[in-house]
C-alpha cells in the first residue's frame, strides 16, 4: 500500500477532497481519513507566515506613540 508521504500533492489533495465529501455525506470514518490527508498537505506546504504589522491599519506614528495611562499612580483610595 502507498503511504501518504509517497503520493504527489495533486493526488493527495484529490483524495482529501473526496474523503471530506464522504464525511459531509455522513460516513463516520471518512472524517478521520480526510483529516489525516489534509494534515499531510499542510505539513508539506508549511505554515503560512503572517506579518502581524500589516494587520494593524493605524498609521505607524499612532502605533508607536506612548499612550497616557488611564489610571493614576500613587494615589490611594
Amino acid at each position: 500500500m502507498t503511504t501518504q508521504q509517497e503520493l504527489p500533492d495533486e493526488v493527495l489533495s484529490t483524495m482529501a477532497t473526496e474523503w471530506r465529501r464522504k464525511a459531509l455525506a455522513g460516513d463516520l470514518h471518512a472524517r478521520g481519513i480526510a483529516h489525516e490527508l489534509e494534515t499531510e498537505l499542510r505539513r508539506r506546504a508549511g505554515a503560512p507566515l503572517t506579518n502581524y504589522d500589516t494587520l494593524d491599519l493605524r498609521p505607524l506614528e499612532a502605533r508607536t506613540a506612548r499612550r497616557r495611562r488611564w489610571w493614576p499612580f500613587g494615589r490611594a483610595r
